[in-house]
């Protein structure tokens, strides 16, 4: 029930940045097709026919990623990974991270936004977390979407360990086609708030109630 959700999520900053991380490395998600996917768990990161020269955007919700590809459900996001990285290349990604939409409380004016947008390799949205049944939350999750050099970086540089997370997205939509909703949320990685100085919170546009410093 909605009720029960707004419950669950109450206290959460508006835009906060939750994942499953440690002292080295923060994990995001991604969902492709079989062939880029079982390319780059065999490689331990992306190599053809993974086509660096598109955008592509990491995810660091593991429910936002279902919400996404619909439990791995959706042709040609079948299978999802979960990338390890580097929080220092995590780091970088944020300090240079330009927000996809105009938001007077960052931006100067448009000309000042557009400015980033053009000089920036990152793109950063805010969308309304999920909850197991894809039903929008209060709060928001974060997408960062990579280009040029981050796009460079992440794939031979930032990227730790490559793990299939497939076969969980398949039971938590399994376990829903079967109304075992607590089986399925039951499922759902643990992912706490992650630290940002306030110069990055400032950075992706983040809640800064919550900020704090140690990345």
């Amino acid at each position: 029930m909605f009720e029960e959700t707004a419950v669950e999520a109450a206290g959460i900053p508006a835009r906060q940045i939750r994942a499953r991380h440690d002292e080295w490395t923060i994990r995001v998600y991604q969902a492709y097709s079989p062939e880029i996917a079982d390319a780059a768990l065999a490689a331990g990161t992306f190599v053809a026919p993974f086509k660096p020269e598109r955008m592509t955007w990491i995810k660091p919700s593991f429910a936002w990623m279902g919400y996404r590809c619909g439990w791995a459900a959706k042709p040609g996001q079948e299978r999802v990974l979960a990338l390890d990285l580097t929080r220092e290349g995590f780091g970088w990604v944020l300090a240079h991270a330009a927000l996809s939409h105009f938001d007077p409380r960052v931006h100067r004016d448009e000309a000042a936004w557009k400015a980033a947008m053009r000089t920036s390799p990152v793109r950063v949205q805010w969308d309304p977390e999920r909850d197991v049944h894809h039903r929008p939350l209060p709060h928001r999750s974060i997408q960062l979407g990579l280009s040029g050099e981050a796009v460079d970086r992440y794939v031979d540089e930032w990227i730790t360990a490559v793990t299939d997370v497939t076969p969980v997205m398949r039971a938590i939509r399994a376990h829903l086609a079967d109304g075992r909703v607590a089986e399925a949320r039951a499922l759902l990685p643990v992912e706490k708030p992650y630290p940002l100085s306030a110069e990055l919170a400032e950075a992706v546009a983040a809640s800064q109630d919550d900020a704090s410093e140690g990345n």
